[in-house]
């Protein structure tokens, strides 16, 4: 009886191929750049909001004056606090006493900016005089050479004399005194409720934010914004306060100026040094001016000049600098494009404001992740 074969065990089958794998292109995984506007269209963008800066400058120069004074009274307001004081009452003191200190010294100053007002022209017309008796003999030569060449060419010597005439309006000034009153009341109302409402402003917009990670990075911008401006605006309020008291002082003690004219000079010194660079050279040819008016000898004319000069000098190169740190530090190069850009717009409230705006593009700039970059750029 023949054995019946086992059935032999089946040969394992071969794996199967693992399927090919898919190209994938090479940039899959970058981030697709955002599309860029065309040169023409930002150019178009660009001039039409400096179109509009200018053309609006009416309402929006008492909301960023009035802004301004607000970041100065914040830190003065959140002192108060501390003593828990009411936000309410801390913002009407801290204005009140604004006022009370700027009304003061106006009425301080009316009476030396009046005797100047009606000087100065008299004064200006001696110098005049003076500098023409100085330069008396080149313009002889001038014409002499002149009167030389027309009768060389055949020319008549006859001269055309051209008489302007200037209609005053009688009515300007009334038309002025209202719009001035107003926009004065409505940068005190506005700081007033900046100084009372901003936060409550900031926080209600900083609720229609989406999502959570957003509103955090934006309080923390925000926060850091305010408390950074308030006390670079403060800081440098108070250098440019006690320089200009300084001065105010130094003409008093040493050049024997009355009081009132001495606070006049030194005011103008405090409001031009909110202005770098620009400032001080206006003030440095004003007080040039002062000198010559107010003394005969040529050494003594220079002196207050040479003293405004000194003063700044050393604040500027040693005090703001130790005082405020690098991390308000500005490029002289775009300080003085920011200043004839603001100026151009806005005149001296736009130099007045000029470094502030700065100061808050820097810091949004820093603390934009990807634009540190540009934040450096301003240092």
């Amino acid at each position: 009886m023949s054995a019946t074969p086992l059935p032999s065990a089946p040969e394992p089958s071969p794996d199967p191929l693992p399927p090919e794998p898919v190209p994938v292109p090479i940039d899959a995984h970058l981030p697709h750049p955002r599309p860029r506007a065309p040169t023409a269209v930002v150019v178009l963008a660009v001039l039409a909001v400096g179109f509009t800066l200018w053309a609006a400058q009416e309402v929006i120069l008492p909301v960023l004056l009035a802004m301004f004074f607000a970041l100065i009274g914040n830190p003065l307001i959140r002192l108060l606090r501390r003593l828990y004081v009411p936000r309410f009452l801390a913002a009407l003191l801290v204005l009140c006493a604004g006022l009370a200190g700027t009304a003061t010294l106006a009425l301080q100053l009316v009476e030396p900016a009046s005797a100047w007002a009606e000087q100065a022209p008299r004064e200006a017309r001696r110098l005049g005089r003076q500098l023409q008796d100085l330069t008396r003999p080149m313009h002889e030569a001038n014409r002499i050479a002149e009167d030389m060449a027309r009768a060389a060419a055949g020319e008549s010597n006859r001269k055309v004399q051209v008489v302007r005439t200037r209609v005053d309006d009688p009515y300007a000034v009334l038309t002025r005194t209202p719009r001035l009153a107003a926009a004065v009341l409505a940068v005190v109302l506005l700081t007033f409720f900046f100084m009372v409402y901003g936060e409550n402003l900031q926080r209600n917009a900083i609720a229609l934010l989406p999502g959570r990670q957003q509103k955090k990075f934006t309080v923390e911008i925000l926060q850091s914004m305010e408390r950074e401006v308030s006390r670079y605006v403060l800081t440098i309020s108070v250098i440019n306060l006690v320089m200009g008291l300084l001065f105010a002082a130094v003409l008093v003690m040493a050049f024997k100026f009355p009081l009132q004219e001495a606070l006049l000079w030194g005011t103008a010194v405090m409001l031009l040094n909110y202005a770098p660079y620009v400032g001080p050279l206006i003030g440095i040819c004003l007080m040039l001016l002062v000198g010559f008016i107010r003394f005969d000898d040529t050494l003594q004319s220079l002196a207050p000049a040479a003293i405004y000069l000194g003063m700044h000098t050393l604040e500027g190169q040693l005090i703001t600098p130790i005082i405020l740190g690098r991390s308000m530090a500005l490029s002289p190069l775009v300080l003085i494009l920011a200043l004839m850009l603001f100026g151009w717009l806005w005149g001296l409230v736009g130099l007045l404001l000029a470094v502030p705006l700065l100061v808050c593009v820097k810091l949004v700039l820093a603390q934009v992740e990807g634009m540190q970059g540009w934040a450096k750029l301003l240092e």
